[in-house]
């Protein structure tokens, strides 16, 4: 598959910059399929996925496999004490598919007890009721309309 960047141009072209782009296959370009952006403190990693449940799948698979990674101690600040469960460790988010305006705007925080909650929306969340015997990512699908 051609790439869009190719190293001796990158080279070529002089600035360092241009190499902390990341190859975008050609195919891709003018689609913009489901993006999947996980945060853990100052880490930030986003992968592209064509459907809405391989993004899903992906979130999934990247929050629950956090582990010790997730979890938080007390913390004072301000003269609060905050407990581990009223702490975001991570987060990931799901957007897409579309650049300007997304259909999809949903994700699942991780909380410093290890805990996850599953929402909707971005800027005014709505948290997402899971029924029984249903993962806070069986409840993302269920309201997505992901199915898996």
């Amino acid at each position: 598959m051609r790439q869009l960047f190719d190293t001796n141009a990158e080279i070529a072209a002089g600035p360092r910059r241009l190499s902390v782009l990341t190859p975008v296959p050609l195919a891709t370009i003018g689609r913009v399929p489901f993006v999947v952006t996980v945060r853990v403190g100052p880490k930030v990693q986003r992968q592209r996925r064509e459907t809405l449940g391989e993004a899903v799948d992906l979130l999934e698979r990247r929050l629950t496999g956090l582990g010790g990674e997730a979890r938080r101690q007390q913390r004072r600040a301000f003269m609060r004490e905050y407990e581990p469960l009223a702490q975001v460790a991570a987060r990931g988010e799901l957007k897409g598919p579309g650049r300007l305006r997304p259909s999809v705007r949903a994700g699942a925080d991780v909380r410093g007890d290890g805990s996850i909650e599953a929402y909707r929306g971005r800027v005014a969340r709505e948290l997402i009721a899971i029924e029984a015997g249903e993962s806070p990512f069986d409840a993302l699908r269920r309201v997505l309309g992901a199915g898996g």
